[in-house]
């Protein structure tokens, strides 16, 4: 048979490299955290335990591996070195500036983290030196960490001022001050109270509960939940915008 003369040139199960002739970087992923105490906006930081710049404030990351993308990679290095998982993540921009990391030549892509400070524990955190610092009061940031930090309080903001977002940084019940100090953290300025109860009354997605917050008074203030549901009918239906 002329297929016993055949000679076997290549494995199937062996992977061509069709680019062995091209540069090779390594590509990161870099977390911003932001958390709410129902008073301060918080970032969470740690120190590096590696060099280069060992011991100083960095963002949460790690590098990609060959069998995830890239919000895979950003999702597991946020849950293997803080326990936190299914929690808000959004791709903010990327990073790739010859000498960003004096360690080796290295793209990293920035993601921003959104949560809750009470209702997260961090049973599985992997990182001692990991620390909330209130978002004003922040060390300064190896590498171009700094400038990562900027756009995300950047993008926070933009995204606070059009979607209900800010309410993934809230626990499930909250009072209205709690939320008026959460877009006032945002936003970074002090808003008329008047005006924003009023201006989220006419946005109708909260649920007024008859529990009532009795930590903060003496005649207490009520509860609040976010109607999820209602919001997103209210999108679908007839392209509601959330605006504050």
């Amino acid at each position: 048979m002329i297929e016993d003369n055949l000679e076997v040139t290549s494995n199937p199960n062996q992977q061509l490299n069709y680019y062995e002739n091209e540069d090779c970087v390594l590509l990161a992923v870099d977390c911003i955290i932001f958390g709410f105490d129902k008073e301060k906006l918080k970032i969470l930081l740690v120190k590096r335990n590696i060099e280069p710049e060992k011991g100083k404030w960095s963002l949460i990351g790690g590098f990609l591996k060959k069998t995830e993308d890239l919000d895979e990679a950003a999702a597991r290095v946020l849950e293997t070195l803080t326990g936190l998982s299914d929690i808000y993540l959004e791709q903010i921009h990327t990073y790739s500036k010859i000498d960003r990391d004096p360690g080796q030549r290295t793209i990293s892509v920035a993601y921003y983290a959104l949560i809750d400070v009470d209702s997260h524990h961090f049973d599985g955190i992997q990182i001692d030196a990991a620390q909330w610092f209130d978002i004003k009061e922040a060390p300064s940031l190896i590498f171009d960490h700094n400038a990562m930090v900027e756009k995300a309080k950047a993008r926070l903001r933009r995204r606070a001022l059009s979607k209900p977002i800010g309410f993934e940084l809230l626990p499930e019940k909250f009072t209205m001050r709690q939320l008026q100090n959460l877009y006032e953290s945002i936003l970074d300025k002090e808003l008329d109270k008047r005006n924003f109860i009023n201006k989220i009354n006419s946005l109708d997605v909260l649920i007024k509960l008859d529990e009532k917050d009795m930590s903060v008074s003496r005649k207490g203030a009520y509860l609040y939940v976010f109607d999820k549901e209602k919001y997103r009918k209210k999108v679908e239906e007839d392209g509601f915008i959330f605006k504050i």
